[in-house]
C-alpha cells in the first residue's frame, strides 16, 4: 500500500522560509517523478513543482520559480520542497503525488498524471 506523507507546514511571516518534506512508503522514489501541488480556500489545486525520477530535471509553476526547490533523497525515499521568500499568495494546503507508473518523464506537471496523493500540510503566510 503506497503513503506519502507531508510535514513541515506552517505559519511564517512574509520572507520566510519553510521546507515541506514528503516521506513515502510501499513505493521506490528512486523510480517515480514527484510532484507538489497546492489548493488555497476557494481554488481548484494548482501544480507547484515536479522532479523526474531520474532528478534531472525539475519544473516549477511561475509563481514560484526562484523561490521554492523541489529536491529528493532516494536514500531516505523522501522529496522536499523549500519554500523561501514566501509570500501571503502561497497560503494554501500543500499536497505531494506520485504517479503509479515508475519512469514517467511526460506530463509531469500535471494533475492527471499523479495517482497517489498525501493528505496535504498547511502553509499559512501571514502579512
Amino acid at each position: 500500500q503506497v503513503q506519502l506523507v507531508e510535514s513541515g507546514g506552517g505559519l511564517v511571516q512574509t520572507g520566510g522560509s519553510l521546507r515541506l518534506s514528503c516521506a513515502a512508503s510501499g513505493l521506490t522514489l528512486s523510480s517515480y517523478a514527484m510532484g507538489w501541488f497546492r489548493q488555497a480556500p476557494g481554488n481548484e489545486r494548482e501544480f507547484v513543482a515536479a522532479i523526474t525520477w531520474s532528478g534531472r530535471s525539475t519544473y516549477y509553476a511561475d509563481s514560484v520559480k526562484g523561490r521554492f526547490t523541489i529536491s529528493r533523497d532516494n536514500a531516505k525515499n523522501t522529496v522536499y520542497l523549500q519554500m523561501n521568500s514566501l509570500k501571503p499568495e502561497d497560503t494554501a494546503v500543500y499536497y505531494c503525488a506520485a504517479p503509479n507508473t515508475p519512469f514517467t518523464i511526460v506530463g509531469v506537471t500535471t494533475e492527471a498524471l499523479y495517482h497517489y496523493w498525501g493528505q496535504g500540510t498547511q502553509v499559512t503566510v501571514s502579512s
